[in-house]
């Protein structure tokens, strides 16, 4: 596959930035004090001066190296951690702990500041994941990820082994009825290319979290909290439905008769 040109990434970048920010063109350029056919010109012929750029990044709340980050999110794609990577996570808490919080762009004095761990602790999980190269480890106490940020946990791996089961009965114990929650279940009966079309647009929304995601990663963790999104789908039917179904007639027996069950 070709590599998208530098230009062309930053581009995009930036409109996933407005996207994840909720902001139109015309929005924009209201905020940058030009006109939107202006904004849009820039859009289209990705002509950003850097000045430009900062004042765009101004209105998004984000850095230059956020930018950065953003623009080459989409190189190293989907992954997984390896078998010893996540046996590590899978065998302490903590850890695992630590390395999800540095997923979510949590620096080492926000950690500490936030969370009810001494600095030789929290030390001491920076320099484990540093070991199995989860991450690169800098001075300063800088953590930068040493694996795409968008991996999958192994099927039937140690991490889902350990801690599948209880994050999923964690999550769905809870009413769902406050500000930024929802539940919701349907069931219906679909064709296999109406199924396939609802995969396609739940794996939009998934990719939606994420950029929102991303973007939001700039923000300090004060201005952040967890969120969790289950995106599920699965040819299935309610055992209530399944004991309606017609049992099937058994087949004659030479005398005419009906074989009876086991």
């Amino acid at each position: 596959m070709r590599r998208m040109p530098a230009r062309s990434r930053i581009v995009e970048a930036l409109k996933q930035a407005l996207r994840a920010r909720g902001l139109t063109y015309a929005q924009l350029a209201r905020r940058l004090g030009v006109s939107e056919p202006t904004v849009k010109r820039m859009f289209s012929r990705g002509s950003f001066t850097l000045a430009r750029i900062e004042a765009i990044l101004r209105v998004l709340e984000l850095e230059l190296h956020d930018l950065a980050r953003l623009s080459r999110g989409g190189d190293a794609g989907s992954a997984t951690l390896t078998l010893d990577q996540e046996t590590a996570l899978a065998r302490d808490e903590r850890l695992l702990s630590v390395f999800w919080l540095l997923l979510n762009d949590w620096r080492f004095e926000e950690i500490l500041e936030t969370f009810a761990v001494s600095r030789a602790q929290l030390t001491l999980a920076f320099a484990r994941l540093a070991r199995v190269r989860l991450i690169e480890w800098g001075p300063r106490e800088r953590a930068r990820l040493a694996v795409p940020r968008d991996f999958q946990w192994r099927p039937g791996g140690p991490v889902k082994k350990a801690y599948g089961a209880r994050v999923m009965q964690e999550f769905l114990h809870g009413r769902f009825d406050g500000p930024g929650e929802l539940l919701r279940f349907e069931a219906r009966d679909l064709s296999a290319d109406s199924i396939a079309v609802l995969r396609r647009r739940l794996e939009k929304v998934l990719a939606a979290f994420n950029e929102v995601a991303e973007v939001d990663a700039s923000l300090p963790a004060r201005r952040r909290q967890s969120v969790g999104l289950l995106v599920a789908c699965r040819p299935w039917q309610f055992s209530v439905m399944i004991a309606l179904k017609k049992r099937r007639a058994q087949p004659a027996q030479a005398d005419g008769s009906r074989s009876k069950p086991a």
